[in-house]
């Protein structure tokens, strides 16, 4: 590379933060005279080269380095050094450019060098300058070289050793350094860095052991590549495509590199399909294979059949070591050998390791090398008797297996071996193995239809496996709709089987809008031909117009609905929720509660048993709690949530554990909510399933609203809104919403509550969901009472009647006499209290119950019945305290200790907690100077504020603190030990923050 093509610039290695750590701290000690060796050690292309190449780079302003490299005279080193295929060598002439490494660079568009630093070479069509990493002056040396250097003694400065592909080298070589190695200790001042594979060449030396990128650091290195490469397009990489490369690229930044380099703009944007398999691996898996050659033939030959045995598992599974076994038996290995290379990994040096009843490769690239570098007629023989061995086997897990080896070993299409793999995909198998199945069925089907129709229905089977990123990449390969045609098997679902699909996605993960048009339309094509798919359209378009807050929509989608040949029970629920959506709500009622208890005991539930399905179980706990039924709600829950753990399938269980924690936030099981949300949330990010993790943070939000800190509610407050929002969802955005204004009033903060929720509750564009915004009413009539605001409640505290009398929710006739003894004239509220907390004793629930004890034990020592109050807020505090809500604690803590009743434990003067956490740092500040007895001139002074500022900030610490005047704020506050020194001035009132 001459200075003309050379341009700096800055470039950085992905995912390796803690093996630069550990390099740094070895040149560190080099620095200070002292010496040490450290292997690294990984397969071919995870970034061994490019970490010494940093650390050459890091020490060549301190002192020499020694920079040695595998020879290109031998076969073995040569196609070691095929990692360095293709890039820019920072450090003189590429040790290796033999045919691996011109096949590995030919057509590529951008590159990496192998610790996933990016780097851009200029694609063959395009001409430009090409950046390359920082280069250094020691000019590679050859192993003999290296080594007579370190021979001849240290120069009086650290010296720096970096050995790169050290296990090709020759045998007396690499004893030498590895002696040379172990002789290295404090004073020697000689530090030696060794990049080889993970072998036994250094097995006695420190060795650091690199893994594949994950996910985040495989991402960040494909964007960069894709962005900012030569051969970047102006479009954005395609999702899908994004999301097939990292799928593919294993988290190998060199494969990764490889595979983008081989795709064309068309294909990267999406306006072109994906070529299946992705070209451009070649020169990493004969990388990967090149210890295979050296290995005797019964190594390979096992290796072979573990890696044949892998192609009809789930991905990341390995393989049966019986069936290994077996296979090895069959195929005339000795059987010595095999429990050798079962039971010990010396046989296949490593290669094989086993766990349990399970083979894995490792590393797991090795198994697609094994593949790739054996001839097409040995691969398929291993299949064949694989297929053989399975087939013998019989019963259910047998038979599916069999078909897919015999499906890798068919050397074309075959429509009959297809036709048997989708008749062969059916229920008792996996949603995953059904997708691989029908995914094979489909590369093996010769009519251009039929195969599209195949793709799909492998990505609807993906979809339901928690895949959606398979599931995209497999509808990628379809048709269009209008290629597809109609009477086709049922596996396959016809025509709009891959619209559904889309739909079923973007439900998940897409706009609300556009799932539920996509699933009308899929329901028509599917109608004619396949009526459950086209139900299960209708029903999921109904959901994504309920999460919208659609209500039209949503009676669209259900009245389209045929419930005849699904049983009462259906017919019951589709008919309620259509009439309790229309208004109706006594009918719907009515309707729902056959969904619950179609025989009319309260206790029996017999839709547990009419509908054991995980999705009937649903849809009765959406039935209990739009009637108010929590406790059965809860039950309902749980039980669907164990019909999902034990059927699947597994893409259901974010909304069962949705469900089941919105149905206990109803019945004041927050701990249970909050740990049954978290579990959703993990579920949901496994899945791909991001609109159910907005709505997971939105339960979190609430539990957090209750139980605190007041930054986790805020973070899952923003965290839901940040999915909902784009998305439309408007039934998390309310929950949210409602969840930011409770926690405002748990710190007392009415005003801001009161901001947050009327829009939520008034009429108005801005109005919340239709089957969220009635609950949050009770949380905002105490904002705007506690706020001073107190004329704007009639209508939503009547709509709230109205609801309390429809509904079976315990709570609501509590919640509704608290609203009314907010709103009561002073000589009504007693009797409103008593009369709400008479329903609290019936309905039970702990934190709803302190809610009203507070607000009572506030009215009462605001009209200066002090002793009075001290009871309330005493049962309040441990009311509080018994459910873990700890900001409601410390709120009603201060209204005790303004009540003059000290509270045990309580903070009094805190910077960053307790009493004053509500406040903000110079709130804090002024209300600590107030309580000493300042006057608000005297603050002013002391803090270099204006006088005026003074009074608005201690306005809001007495809005916030639910205290009245200087009085109360300092025995809210306690004594102080520092008291601030008066001047002599006339004293202000102690009943405004400002004064006459």
């Amino acid at each position: 590379m001459t200075s003309s093509t050379t341009v700096r610039s800055p470039h950085r290695l992905y995912g390796r933060g803690g093996e630069l750590a550990i390099i740094q701290g070895l040149l560190t000690r080099l620095r200070q005279g002292d010496g040490g060796a450290l292997v690294l050690a990984a397969p071919p292309g995870l970034g061994r080269t490019a970490l010494l190449r940093e650390a050459a780079s890091a020490h060549r302003s301190r002192g020499p380095v020694l920079y040695g490299t595998a020879s290109a005279a031998g076969t073995a080193a040569a196609t070691a050094s095929a990692d360095s295929a293709g890039l820019p060598d920072p450090v003189g002439p590429a040790a290796y450019t033999g045919p691996a490494a011109r096949a590995a660079s030919a057509g590529r568009a951008g590159s990496a060098d192998r610790g996933g630093r990016a780097t851009h070479a200029a694609p063959a069509d395009r001409a430009g300058p090409v950046p390359a990493p920082e280069p250094f002056t020691p000019e590679p040396l050859t192993p003999e070289e290296l080594l007579a250097r370190l021979r001849d003694g240290s120069t009086g400065r650290p010296l720096l050793v970096c050995a790169d592909d050290a296990h090709a080298w020759d045998p007396a070589c690499r004893t030498a350094l590895a002696a040379a190695a172990r002789r290295l200790g404090p004073g020697s001042g000689v530090g030696i860095l060794i990049a080889a594979d993970d072998g036994p060449a250094f097995a006695e030396l420190p060795t650091r052991r690199l893994g594949p990128l994950d996910e985040d650091a495989s991402a960040a290195l494909l964007d960069r590549l894709a962005g900012a490469g030569a051969g970047a397009t102006t479009d954005p990489l395609d999702p899908v495509v994004r999301a097939e490369l990292l799928r593919e690229g294993a988290g190998n930044p060199r494969l990764l590199t490889a595979l983008l380099g081989h795709l064309t703009p068309g294909r990267l944007t999406g306006r072109t399909p994906l070529p299946s398999p992705l070209p451009g691996a070649e020169g990493v898996l004969e990388a990967y294979a090149y210890r295979l050659d050296a290995l005797p033939a019964p190594a390979r030959a096992l290796l072979l059949l573990a890696a044949a045995a892998q192609e009809h598992e789930p991905a990341g599974a390995g393989t049966d070591a019986l069936l290994l076994l077996r296979a090895g038996t069959r195929a005339g290995l000795p059987r010595d050998f095999l429990d050798d290379a079962l039971f010990g990994p010396a046989a296949t040096e490593g290669l094989l390791q086993r766990a349990g009843s399970r083979v894995h490769f490792s590393p797991p690239l090795a198994a697609r090398a094994v593949l790739h570098h054996t001839p097409p007629a040995r691969r398929r023989a291993a299949h064949e008797l694989l297929a053989a061995l399975l087939g013998e086997a019989g019963g259910r897990a047998g038979t599916l297996a069999a078909l897919a080896q015999r499906a890798c070993a068919a050397p074309g299409p075959d429509h009959a071996l297809a036709a048997r793999l989708e008749a062969a995909a059916t229920a008792p198998y996996s949603h995953a193995e059904r997708s691989s199945a029908l995914a094979r069925a489909a590369v093996l089907t010769p009519d251009p239809p039929l195969r599209s129709a195949r793709f799909a229905a492998a990505a609807e089977q993906a979809a339901h496996a928690g895949d959606p990123d398979r599931a995209r990449a497999l509808l990628a390969r379809t048709a269009a709709p209008a290629e597809t045609g109609s009477g086709l098997a049922p596996t396959t679902g016809g025509p709009g089987l891959a619209p559904y699909v889309h739909g079923l996605l973007a439900l998940r993960s897409g706009p609300a809008v556009d799932a539920h048009e996509a699933l009308l339309a899929a329901a028509a094509l599917l109608g004619p031909h396949d009526p459950g798919r086209a139900l299960h359209a209708l029903l999921g378009a109904a959901d994504a117009a309920w999460v919208r807050g659609d209500a039209g929509g949503y009676l669209e989608a259900m009245g389209r609905v045929d419930p005849t040949p699904y049983g009462d029970v259906f017919a019951s629920y589709r008919a309620g929720m259509c009439a309790v959506l229309a208004g109706r709500t006594a009918e719907g009622h009515a309707l729902l509660r056959r969904c619950l208890d179609p025989d009319g005991s309260a206790e029996g539930h017999p839709v547990l048993r009419r509908c054991p399905d995980p999705a009937g179980l649903l849809r009765a706990g959406v039935a209990a709690l739009v009637l108010g039924e929590v406790a059965a709600a809860c039950r309902i829950g749980a039980r669907a949530l164990g019909a999902v753990r034990t059927r699947g399938p597994e893409v259901l269980l974010p909304q069962a554990l949705e469900y089941l924690a919105y149905a206990e936030l109803r019945a004041g099981l927050h701990a249970a909510a909050r740990a049954h949300a978290l579990e959703g949330l993990h579920a949901a990010r496994r899945t791909g399933q991001p609109n159910s993790s907005a709505r997971l943070h939105a339960v979190l939000a609430l539990a957090a609203s209750v139980e605190g800190p007041a930054e986790a509610c805020a973070a899952h407050c923003d965290a839901a809104l940040a999915g909902a929002v784009p998305h439309g969802l408007a039934q998390p955005a309310t929950l949210a919403t409602w969840a930011r204004g409770r926690a405002d009033l748990a710190v007392g903060r009415p005003e801001e509550a009161a901001a947050r929720l009327g829009p939520l509750v008034r009429p108005g564009p801005r109005q919340g969901h239709f089957a969220v915004r009635t609950l949050a009413v009770p949380c905002y009539v105490e904002a705007v009472v506690l706020g001073g605001r107190g004329g704007e409640l009639s209508s939503v505290v009547d709509e709230f009647a109205a609801w309390a009398d429809r509904t079976a929710d315990p709570q609501a006739p509590a919640q509704l006499a608290r609203c009314r003894a907010l709103t009561a004239p002073a000589d009504e509220a007693d009797a409103r209290y008593a009369e709400a907390l008479a329903h609290h004793d019936r309905a039970g629930g702990d934190f709803e119950r302190a809610r009203t004890l507070l607000l009572y034990g506030q009215w009462l020592r605001r009209r200066r019945r002090t002793r009075e109050a001290r009871t309330p807020l005493r049962d309040a505090l441990v009311a509080f305290q018994r459910c873990s809500a700890r900001a409601w604690a410390e709120r009603a803590g201060g209204e005790l200790r303004a009540a003059g009743e000290p509270v045990a434990g309580a903070v009094r003067d805190t910077g960053g907690g307790g009493v004053l956490s509500a406040l903000t740092p110079q709130q804090q500040r002024i209300a600590r100077c107030v309580a000493e007895g300042a006057t608000n001139r005297e603050v002013a002074l002391r803090l270099s504020l204006s006088p005026r500022t003074v009074d608005h900030h201690l306005r809001n610490v007495f809005a916030a603190l639910s205290v009245r005047s200087r009085t109360e704020l300092a025995r809210l506050l306690g004594p102080q030990t520092s008291p601030m020194p008066r001047t002599p001035r006339t004293p202000l009132s102690p009943q405004s923050p400002q004064g006459p």
